[in-house]
């Protein structure tokens, strides 16, 4: 399995490390509401949630764009690098985001933004992706 697929793995992870930091401390009363104490947060926390949520909507455009450039042959290192570089900026945009540092959250974002695009021009440049049956 490549670095790039553990990647994938590592991003469909990361939302649940939000929802831990989230829900530390949870009275365990609260748990059989867990989405109503999750809406009742504040602080770090709550934006520990919206991270979360972030990373769920982050997460198709990422595991598409690995695999899309897999079936492109686009050079393994390319791939494993920026699928890295995404995993590392996800995990900054996390600690930037319950931190509340605003425009460092914004940064990351738009690197592991990047990394998405990255993949799917990576891919066009090569030239292999396949067009159908």
């Amino acid at each position: 399995m490549t670095i790039a697929f553990w990647c994938v793995l590592a991003a469909i992870l990361m939302p649940y490390v939000s929802t831990v930091i989230a829900k530390r401390a949870m009275p365990l009363a609260k748990n059989r509401t867990p989405r109503l104490y999750k809406e009742s947060l504040t602080g770090a926390k709550q934006r520990a949630v919206w991270a979360e949520t972030n990373h769920f909507e982050s997460l198709p455009g990422f595991a598409a764009g690995v695999i899309i450039a897999h079936l492109a042959a686009v050079d393994q290192g390319t791939v494993d690098a920026l699928a890295l570089v995404y995993i590392g900026a996800r995990a900054l945009y996390t600690w930037s985001y319950v931190a509340d540092r605003s425009t460092l959250r914004s940064l990351f974002w738009f690197v592991g933004f990047g990394c998405i695009v990255g993949f799917f021009i990576c891919a066009a440049v090569t030239g292999n992706v396949p067009t159908g049956p």
